[in-house]
Order: structure tokens, then sequence, then C-alpha cells
């Protein structure tokens, strides 16, 4: 098989295509991918922090104080400036988070969309509609995103909402290969990128909830990218995560797939988990719906029996969280990647956070 030249992966990173209809409040244009290695420099070193700690059991845990905590930056422990602890008796009304419901209509068949379907109106029609957090609805379709701007802690309006809309078929199929993954990728990821530029409008932290077994990696041995792609895709990604991090979004994926569960594609993603330093390393993993969603801090689920259980485990992690601020050392150069760990003085406990960031000078 020839190498698939690629020259292919600069589409992703146009950003151009008007395929992000919204009723309410215009979203800002996107940020050229050439100033994107500028997009966080001057601005101020605080960097905010949402974190969730869980038990043994995966169970979200409350009460802890910052002296439990140890925040290290590229393995140097940083001081941490403000901590604030969220949960406990807070009503869902008074908690500083929202939740973002993605129906991905791009990246699955239409059987498997309908099943999809079918649990999301099961989950938010669910206690007589009572969402534990306020939620509102993305249906992404090959036309763009929707996205419906107001939250509400109403399910049922969500379910109305979700049973009005008609997706239609989808025409770029997996049949199509290198190519129609390609242009899901493209669609995929403008979405991704204008919706973090909405979310940043808004205060507190959003969960986006990403249902969808996630778009194409294109990664393998017959994809090769030139000089000019890796920085591109660099910069794009640089770009992405100051955007989604700016946003406090912490991103969760929800395949629904249940066939391709213990298949190899299940887990090629955490190939690519690692932080990229510099553009020769890239690859267009890097931007896979799952990699983002565990370097935000979220996970990536996937299907049991039952969809609507897995959207319920996202929703609980939003039941107990912290939120810590620091300010970054200067960078030696622009677009400096530092990793991020978060230690807990207590045993049985997991810290979970944003992975990483890039710093400036």
């Amino acid at each position: 098989m020839r190498a698939l030249s690629g020259a292919l992966f600069v589409l992703f990173y146009c950003f151009l295509s008007p395929g992000f209809a919204q009723t309410g409040t215009p979203v800002r244009a996107t940020t050229p991918a050439n100033t994107s290695a500028s997009l966080e420099r001057g601005a101020s070193r605080r960097v905010t922090l949402d974190v969730v700690v869980t038990d043994k059991n995966g169970i979200p845990v409350f009460g802890l104080q910052q002296a439990d905590f140890t925040l290290l930056d590229d393995k140097q422990p940083q001081a941490i400036l403000s901590f604030e602890a969220h949960g406990g008796a807070s009503t869902a009304q008074q908690m500083p988070v929202q939740v973002v419901l993605v129906v991905d209509a791009v990246n699955i068949g239409y059987t498997a969309l309908g099943y999809e379907r079918i649990e999301l109106d099961k989950f938010l029609r669910q206690a007589e509609g009572k969402l534990p957090l306020p939620a509102s609805l993305v249906i992404l379709t090959e036309a763009g995103a929707e996205i419906q701007p107001v939250a509400t802690p109403d399910g049922k309006v969500l379910a109305d909402l979700l049973k009005s809309k008609d997706v239609g078929l989808r025409t770029i199929r997996r049949s199509q290969g290198f190519y129609g993954g390609v242009e899901r990728a493209q669609i995929s990821l403008d979405a991704m990128e204008r919706l973090a530029a909405y979310e940043a409008k808004q205060s507190g932290r959003k969960l986006v909830i990403w249902i969808s077994p996630g778009w194409p990696l294109l990664t393998g041995p017959h994809v090769t990218l030139t000089d000019k792609n890796h920085q591109a895709l660099f910069d794009a990604i640089v770009r992405l995560s100051a955007e989604l991090r700016d946003a406090r979004i912490t991103l969760y994926s929800v395949d629904p797939l249940m066939e391709d569960l213990g298949s190899p594609r299940t887990f090629y993603y955490e190939s690519f988990l690692k932080g990229i330093k510099s553009a020769s390393k890239t690859e267009n993993g890097n931007v896979g719906l799952q990699v983002l969603a565990v370097q935000s801090g979220g996970v990536a689920l996937f299907a049991d029996n039952y969809i609507s259980n897995s959207i319920g485990k996202c929703f609980d992690e939003a039941k107990a969280f912290y939120t810590l601020s620091f300010d970054s050392p200067p960078a030696d150069g622009p677009n400096e990647y530092h990793n991020l760990q978060l230690k807990i003085d207590k045993p049985g406990l997991t810290a979970r956070t944003r992975t990483g960031y890039y710093a400036q000078p």
C-alpha cells in the first residue's frame, strides 16, 4: 500500500467551515493556526485546575483540605495559591458546574445512534426529569454542530428537544477509509474548538460528555507527515489545549459501540496520552477524542449494557471536586510543555486533573 500523504491532515486545522449553528449568542471566530504559538504568551501565569479525587471504588471524595494536596509541575513542587472545595451540602443550583451533552451523529452508524438516543432519553427523563446538574445539548451532524445555549436542570426539556431533532442518515462512512476519516475528524475537531470558544464565555466548570466512539486516529505506517504538517499539528495541539483549559472544560468520552469492546481499536488511544513537547513528535492520534478527554482530567468510558449508566457516572464526578490555582514558572521558550501531577496525603485516594499545559516565557 502506498503511503498516504500527511498533507491531508492540514484540512483538520482550517477551521473555516460555517458548521456551528446555534440559537442565542453567536460564537466568536476561532484563532488561525499561525497565531496559536502566541495564544498564551503575555497572558497571566495563573493556572486554574479542577480536580476530582476518588477512593479505591471510584467514588468522588469530599472534605479534603488544601494541605492534603501536593502539586508538581515537571516534578517540581508549586505553591497552591487558591483552593476551593465544592460539594457536600451544596445543591445542584449552587454548584459552579454545568454539563454539556454532545450527541455525535458523525462518527457512529444510524442503528447505534438510534440506541444511543433511546438511552439518553431514558437518562434525561428519569427521576421525573430532575437532573443532578444543569445541562445543555449539542447535536453534531455532518452539517456541523448545533448547540442549545441555555443549560437547564429539567431533563424533560432536553429529552423533548432531542426527540424533535432529525439527524438524518450519515453519508461519511467507515468504508470510505482514510479520506472519509479525514472529513469526519475535521468536522469533529472544528466543533470541539468552537464549543470551547463558546464555553470560555460562560462562568464555572463544564463537564462535556461526548457520546461517540471518536473520530479516526489516522495514524499508522502508511500515514506520513511533512515537517510543515508536524508544525501545523503541534500549533493546533497547543491551541486546543489552551482553549479547553481557558474554558474550564473537563471532557468525558462515552463510547456507545458495544460491539467494539475489547477490540484493539478500543485502547489504541492510550499510545498517544503522553504530552507532546515538540512538533517533530506529533502524530494525528494526539488529537483523538479519548486522548483529549484523559488529558483534560476526564475519562474515556466504554459502553456496558446501558449507555445511560456511563452518562450517570460522569454526572456523579461533579458531586465533589476541588478547584486550585498556581502560577506557572517562566518557560525557556514558547509553547514549553509542562507535566502536572497531584499527590494526596491520604492512602487509597487518587487525584485526577489536567495532565499538562503549555507554558510561555
